[in-house]
């Protein structure tokens, strides 16, 4: 038997255990873990260093290593995710509905855990604690399959999560890591109709376009940030600056990071020389439309294909237009419905920005990189859902949860 149907199989005999605890012992049990992460902290930062040496063996660019290290102070921020999970109210039990038909039925509809969630994703070692955190808080048994690159991280990891656990009233065996780095490993867990409730995807377009197309189980799609900022024609340059610079610079190597500026041709004919200057200064490689190179005529010549790539990296491609209705059939186009910003003065136009783009994350004057589950006040999240259904968004507690109908009757029967 397969390492993946071992452990699904493990992951889902928990899962009647898991529906009879109460919050206080899931809580209990997240806080063991976040000491235990403490506690553990050489040992997680060598285990993290094996993937760190191992990544610049294998020419991974330094913002794909950025995304893979632990340091004392993420951990640090890890340890207090898991501890904001805590203190969120817990959805399961929530009663959503409830009410009385005139046969004298009463009826509820309350909130309960998916089941066993299986979490497919890549290099970030910290999705590996904030997936198992929502998904032990809610009442989920969870399957983990993290990328290669951060392999040894997400085994200590794992280790130290499940021996916190043995200390407390939840069964350890709700938390498995699939240690298998083979791509046939994800292509099993992709048909376990019986054993995975839901599959996550969280990562590139690749990753999440062949769960997508190849899964059985049901997929919530956490979708790849193409994401733009809009330089409206009204925008106050230094806002605009400051919103740029941090949604490409403040870590370029995640989904919520801006991949395109657009910019109005006025604001462009002002702004744009000055603007680059920022840019290239903070080590950003520039890539432009036609229009854009006649202002600042020493960067790369920006092609469809640009357009159409997140990049994770220090790269910005500029693209100057005439008006909004131009910026957002240019989101149309090559936008991934995931976070778009405008910067404006003109309220019409935020207003119409706020409307018409469909993106699970609009923002009028302010960076995309608040689209993250610990801004929104979610604590941690499990990943940025770009489809329509069950969930969108910043993915908290609530969107680990279906429900159930409770009805009680006194005898009654359908004629």
């Amino acid at each position: 038997m397969s390492e993946v149907i071992t452990k699904a199989r493990a992951a889902r005999e928990t899962t009647t255990a898991l529906n009879n605890l109460t919050t206080a012992q899931k809580n209990e049990a997240l806080l063991l873990i976040a000491d235990a992460l403490i506690a553990a902290q050489e040992r997680l930062l060598a285990a993290n260093e094996e993937d760190i040496v191992r990544g610049r063996e294998q020419g991974t660019s330094e913002s794909m290593l950025d995304r893979l290290k632990l340091t004392p102070e993420r951990l640090q921020g890890i340890a207090q995710g898991v501890r904001e999970v805590v203190e969120l109210p817990d959805p399961v039990g929530e009663t959503l509905h409830r009410f009385e038909r005139p046969n004298g039925l009463h009826i509820e509809q309350r909130r309960v855990p998916l089941g066993v969630i299986g979490m497919i994703y890549e290099s970030r070692p910290n999705v590996t604690v904030d997936a198992a955190s929502l998904c032990l808080k809610t009442g989920n048994a969870v399957v983990l399959r993290g990328g290669s690159a951060a392999l040894s991280s997400n085994r200590a990891i794992i280790a130290v999560m499940r021996e916190a656990l043995s200390r407390s009233d939840l069964p350890e065996d709700a938390l498995q890591l699939i240690e298998d780095s083979d791509r046939k490993s994800v292509d099993e867990m992709l048909k376990l109709n019986g054993l995975l409730d839901v599959i996550i995807p969280r990562g590139g377009a690749s990753l999440i376009r062949n769960v997508v197309q190849n899964a059985t189980v049901p997929v919530i799609e956490t979708g790849a940030g193409i994401c733009h900022t809009y330089a409206d024609e009204s925008a106050d340059y230094a806002m605009l600056a400051a919103i740029a610079l941090n949604a490409k610079v403040q870590r370029p190597s995640v989904c919520n990071s801006m991949e395109t500026l657009l910019l109005h041709e006025s604001f462009a004919a002002k702004h744009l020389a000055a603007l680059a200057d920022k840019f290239i200064q903070s080590g950003v490689a520039l890539k432009g439309c036609e229009a854009s190179r006649q202002i600042v005529p020493t960067i790369e010549l920006a092609t469809e294909e640009d357009f159409a790539t997140e990049y994770n990296d220090y790269i910005l491609n500029l693209k100057i237009v005439k008006d909004v209705d131009e910026a957002l059939a240019h989101i149309r186009k090559y936008g991934t419905q995931h976070s778009e910003c405008i910067v404006t003065e003109n309220a019409e136009n935020a207003d119409r920005f706020l409307q018409e783009v469909d993106a699970a994350a609009v923002y009028h004057n302010a960076s995309t990189r608040f689209t993250d589950g610990f801004e929104f006040g979610f604590g941690a999240e499990i990943g940025i859902s770009t489809q329509k259904l069950h969930a969108r968004g910043p993915m908290g507690l609530p969107a680990l949860t279906s429900t159930k109908y409770r009805v009680v009757g006194t005898g009654q029967i359908r004629a």
